[in-house]
């Protein structure tokens, strides 16, 4: 079954309907159970012990989530970044590089990189040996766990769980038949529960999130934040403000696990989209698909096409066909619990320029 994400969502989601629909979710739900056990059983080997967690020799803090798909990981990991770079700790990012070539980087450690040039950013799918790479080899202080939530093997001192405010509960159901990687009881492995584009909802909805992972997990800091567009941004580096393509029709196109995330973007940014065309998570784009992409603007009324920035930085280029190529750049912004979340992460501060490579101070 090859579909993209936006009919897999309307399928698991009950919006498609119709006999086909349901006998499709009935198969789905079928490859649901086997993955349920593995889950389950993976789960109690680290509960229980059975499976060996490994401490590295200094802080790590894991950013995740309980679902596939974009919930705002990146502009978390990288707002986490700016603030103990601001307080002198060096950090590196480790993450497992999903959907990266051979010898390569993916599309998060591209963006990572432009944006956070000081914060070296290690992949590689044996993320306890990236992060002790990253102690020894470049003097790191403090670990980011670029999507780990269930990458249980090593060890760390704060868990963030990221919880998409638009699709919140992985429409309650394990892969394939929803997009919970595992059981919403994971959530009582977090320290800090971040509800992402929480501007997207009114307080009553967003209260009722808070409630019912509160009944799971009542300990977790509570943490509000919205994706704000911040500029355009083109593949030479220039930037243009948000007011640019306001009420100006573009054509967009993503490569992400969220398109309604980056809808509401553009939403927010009032330009017109006439037209939306979406790829797979992480999708690596082909000669073909530019040239298909470039014919397809060709082909419309259009000022500009917009696209993220993980697309930006795997295609490079300043234009498809005609048309001008921006990227919409994203940041965090907390709207509430800010205080609380630095209470958490204040001790890893003093804790990480305590360790062994804290002889350097960092450069500024």
């Amino acid at each position: 079954m090859h579909i993209n994400p936006a009919e897999f969502r309307d399928l698991v989601s009950g919006r498609t309907r119709g006999v086909a629909a349901t006998g499709k979710r009935v198969l789905l739900q079928l490859a649901e159970w086997p993955y349920a056990l593995g889950v389950a059983l993976r789960n109690w080997q680290f509960d229980s012990g059975r499976r060996q967690v490994e401490r590295v020799a200094v802080p790590v803090i894991s950013v995740g989530n309980l679902t596939v798909g974009g919930t705002g990981k990146t502009p978390l990991v990288e707002w986490l970044a700016r603030w103990f770079r601001a307080r002198a700790v060096r950090v590196s990012i480790v993450s497992r590089g999903y959907g990266a070539e051979q010898g390569g980087a993916n599309d998060e450690a591209l963006e990572l990189e432009q944006k956070l040039p000081d914060v070296p950013h290690v992949q590689n799918p044996d993320r306890v040996a990236a992060a002790r790479i990253a102690i020894e080899e470049l003097e790191t202080q403090l670990i980011l766990l670029d999507d780990a939530f269930q990458h249980r093997r090593i060890a760390r001192d704060l868990d963030i769980v990221l919880v998409d405010a638009l699709e919140p509960f992985g429409f309650e159901h394990l892969l394939p038949r929803g997009t919970l990687r595992e059981p919403l009881a994971g959530f009582r492995r977090a320290d800090v529960i971040v509800l992402t584009r929480a501007d997207c909802l009114e307080a009553k909805q967003r209260g009722a999130i808070r409630e019912r992972i509160e009944t799971i997990q009542p300990g977790a800091v509570w943490v509000e934040a919205a994706h704000a567009p911040q500029s355009y941004l083109a593949s030479t580096g220039t930037l243009a403000p948000l007011d640019t393509f306001a009420n100006q029709r573009v054509a967009a196109f993503c490569g992400i696990g969220n398109p309604a995330g980056f809808r509401q973007t553009l939403a927010r940014c009032g330009c017109e989209v006439v037209a939306l065309r979406e790829f797979p998570d992480h999708h690596a784009y082909t000669e073909a698909d530019v040239a298909s992409l470039s014919q397809w603007a060709r082909e419309l009324d259009v000022s500009a096409v917009l696209c993220t920035c993980k697309d930006l930085v795997k295609l490079a280029a300043p234009k498809l066909g005609t048309r001008a190529l921006w990227a919409v750049s994203i940041g965090l912004e907390i709207l509430s619990g800010e205080t609380l979340l630095e209470e958490r992460l204040r001790p890893l501060v003093a804790q990480a320029l305590a360790s062994e490579w804290a002889a350097e101070p960092a450069a500024e």
